[in-house]
């Protein structure tokens, strides 16, 4: 291709009121495989969020009015459309965010259609409650509506799977939506508004302006009629949306970072539990917030389970994340990967060992991938509790691996983080799994498994991993307004 034409870069436009909008200023966006600019991703501000919130009021008393039904089939069409386009949804995904093609097949876009599905069918499922008072002569019920306009910000780690986990459930419920995707991330859900009109989902109903946290996020979390956001990102941000919504008593759902335990006893069955650690350490480049960052082993199989850990890890292949053969992508950014480095070389000057990855090991890149954001899967050994390394959330392919002695002591330093989120657990003891998960402060705890999720149960963390849950119930609980009615008769 001629110079001119390898330069056509992919211009997002605003999807607001079921049209598509030109911008006045546009962000680069890079595919971090390359470090090229490859995308340009509207600027938004106030007036961009504004024209958008109107869109989605004019369009919420037809919307709200309409049966659970409709909007079901409405939903289940659109899981349709995404599911045949799942290939070009997969590789949008992966050149955006630089994931695995692997990864953005077998997870991020399957999941998206499987969160239109979920919450087709759940909508139809949800009852109110009754009580009765005869003595009073008084029945008692509740009764459900939608909101209103729907804030959603969403993260860049898996762009269109938590995008969906959170327009679904709101529009389900009949509120209307403005939606603000990552800057760094935005082309699936572009793709997506594309698929809307096609689904019958009316203009209006879906509203997504692109642009960054602190312009078009900002202006959405402060508009006086949003009356509820939803969140997926770091704790630093969500303090200051809750800092900017406090005036406006705004209704929130935050899911921020963790820095998830695993912890293996003695009687943990290895074979399982090593391929399922390293994936919960590296997957997706480590870049999930339920990713295992802490691995507390006890001290008798401590040095084996290093050995094999160790092992496994290095068989990991990093490179171009277009090639099915690849498990590790690249991070999503210049930025973000020097941040991941820092970390390493902070534990190595703090006098921890690094046993495999960042530093040690050589790793040879592609010639079209010599400028992107690679990184090894990398272990970290004799590593302090107190040390950043195992406080922060380090969001890559790094995770530590510590010894422990006794169930007592490694609940208490599985517990000695700010975060909440999630936590894994290998014992082949049923007691001392029911023991342990008990007072671990975490909002999910896998045992001998991880990343296994029923979307009926509640998602969310504890501490500074968040505020409120998510699922069947619980997004329905959030997306709708409840009222208790008293009738006397």
């Amino acid at each position: 291709p001629t110079m001119a034409h390898s330069k056509a870069l992919l211009v997002l436009e605003n999807f607001i009121g079921g049209r598509f909008v030109p911008c006045s200023s546009y962000i680069d966006s890079y595919n971090p495989s390359t470090g090229d600019v490859y995308c340009r991703v509207p600027d938004s501000g106030k007036e961009e969020v504004e024209a958008a919130v109107k869109a989605a009021k004019d369009a919420f008393p037809a919307w709200s009015s309409k049966s659970p039904l409709e909007r079901s089939q409405i939903l289940n069409k659109m899981a349709d459309l995404i599911e045949h386009d799942l290939e070009a949804f997969a590789q949008a995904e992966s050149k955006d965010q630089g994931k695995t093609i692997t990864f953005a097949r077998t997870v991020d876009i399957p999941r998206a259609v499987r969160n239109f599905r979920f919450f087709a069918s759940s909508i139809l499922h949800h009852v109110t409650e009754c009580t009765e008072m005869p003595a009073m002569s008084c029945v008692h019920y509740t009764s459900r509506a939608p909101v209103g306009v729907a804030g959603l910000i969403s993260p860049w780690n898996l762009p269109l799977y938590l995008l969906t986990w959170k327009i679904v459930p709101a529009i389900a419920c009949g509120n209307t939506v403005v939606a603000k995707p990552s800057e760094m991330t935005s082309a699936t859900a572009w793709m997506m508004c594309k698929l809307l009109e096609k689904a019958g989902v009316p203009p209006g109903v879906v509203n997504v302006v692109f642009g960054t946290g602190s312009k078009a996020g900002e202006a959405l979390v402060c508009h006086p009629e949003v009356p509820l956001i939803s969140f997926t990102g770091s704790t630093l941000t969500a303090q200051r949306i809750m800092e900017k919504s406090a005036p406006y008593c705004k209704r929130l759902s935050l899911e921020l970072g963790g820095k998830n335990p695993a912890i293996i006893f003695e009687d943990a069955d290895l074979s399982q539990c090593i391929p399922t650690t390293v994936r919960s350490s590296f997957a997706n480049q480590g870049e999930i917030c339920l990713c295992t960052s802490r691995i507390f082993v006890q001290r008798g199989i401590y040095s084996e389970f290093l050995k094999r850990f160790v092992a496994e890890a290095r068989k990991w292949k990093t490179g171009n994340p277009s090639d099915p053969a690849m498990d590790v992508g690249a991070l999503i950014s210049k930025e973000h990967l020097e941040k991941v480095r820092n970390y390493v070389k902070k534990a190595q000057a703090e006098g921890a060992r690094v046993l495999c990855g960042e530093g040690v090991d050589p790793l040879a890149l592609p010639p079209g991938n010599q400028k992107g954001y690679f990184m090894l899967p990398t272990v970290i050994a004799e590593v302090k509790d107190e040390s950043c390394c195992m406080q922060e959330e380090i969001f890559g392919p790094v995770t530590c691996v510590v010894p422990f002695d006794t169930e007592e002591e490694v609940i208490e330093r599985a517990n000695a983080v700010k975060y909440g989120l999630a936590a894994t657990v290998w014992s082949s003891n049923v007691g001392r799994v029911h023991r342990v998960a008990r007072r671990l402060q975490s909002g999910l705890v896998w045992t001998n498994c991880w990343l296994v999720r029923d979307l009926n149960l509640p998602f969310g963390g504890m501490k500074a991993s968040g505020i409120g849950r998510e699922g069947a119930k619980d997004s329905y609980e959030f997306f709708t307004e409840v009222k208790t009615i008293t009738i006397k008769h």
